[in-house]
């Protein structure tokens, strides 16, 4: 296994980093810097999931996390990855080092994951605040964990989560998924949408909520990113964990969502940038 060439520690965080909050009896998110990474298992159960795995350099940070939940010497039956991002996968070759378990994948990430192809450069010209500015140096080199990465079931099925289905919902990512429980209606929403304006620096550090699009200096295709909103918006989701922003549910999740499904061009899509296809046309009428 090899961590991608141009790994290295980004100087960004947030009021949330280092904390952790159970939203259910069996989900957990644990917020690392700017991004959640989320074990879904009841507490102290060796029968549990990780989604995601942090920024980079963030391993250790995610292990103990773990630890305090679950015990020690006790891993995850699986790691499933909603993308293959930098800030998404920062920490699982230290984890895959101290757990001896298998990760699942959307295959038109593997490229992604198995050394073989670089995600585009970030986009630091978008329109955006601070974060999309600083974009440029976002790891972009390919990871490698070949020896342990495995399909997702196409069925929908998620392994070791039997109550969970996978959805793949592409823009921000080709292969990125999101999952749900309809028990529930809880949504793990990958960067499909997220809960924290994330190209801001202000409202990523103060982590002041709401309901945005994917974050603009990573999203390569905003016409797959508009219908992965809506399909994850037709689930009908009462409570979400997304990649980046605070836990949210109820009313404020629904209402939010709706709204930004409803005006997506207007409130997702910028208005300029080299991965937006028509750069003229928020101003055009």
């Amino acid at each position: 296994m090899e961590e991608g060439k141009d790994q290295h520690t980004i100087p960004i965080t947030s009021i949330r980093s280092g904390k952790g909050e159970a939203v259910s009896n069996d989900v957990f998110y644990y917020t690392n810097k700017i991004v959640n990474v989320i074990m879904i298992g009841e507490p102290h159960s060796d029968d549990w999931v990780l989604i995601d795995a942090g920024m980079p350099n963030s391993g250790q940070e995610i292990q103990n996390a773990a630890e305090k939940r679950f015990g020690k010497n006790n891993p995850p039956k699986a790691i499933i990855l909603t993308h293959g991002h930098f800030d998404h996968v920062g920490g699982i070759i230290h984890l895959l080092d101290v757990w001896n378990t298998t990760v699942y994948a959307h295959p038109l990430e593997f490229l992604y994951l198995t050394g073989e192809k670089r995600y585009p450069e970030p986009d630091d010209s978008v329109e955006g605040g601070m974060l999309a500015k600083f974009s440029s140096i976002y790891p972009i080199e390919p990871i490698n964990i070949k020896c342990r990465l495995n399909e997702l079931p196409e069925n929908g099925s998620v392994p070791g989560l039997p109550e969970w289905k996978w959805y793949h919902v592409p823009g921000h990512a080709p292969g990125q998924i999101a999952l749900f429980r309809e028990k529930d209606r809880f949504l793990i929403a990958g960067d499909t949408f997220t809960t924290v304006k994330q190209d801001s620096l202000y409202k990523v550090l103060i982590q002041k909520k709401g309901v945005y699009g994917p974050p603009v200096y990573l999203t390569t295709n905003w016409e797959m990113a508009q219908e992965s909103a809506e399909k994850l918006q037709q689930l009908e989701p009462e409570m979400v964990i997304t990649g980046h922003g605070e836990y949210m549910e109820g009313t404020e999740l629904t209402e939010g969502l709706l709204e930004l499904v409803r005006n997506f061009e207007k409130e997702a899509i910028p208005s300029h940038g080299k991965f937006v296809r028509n750069e003229n046309k928020k101003t055009s009428g």
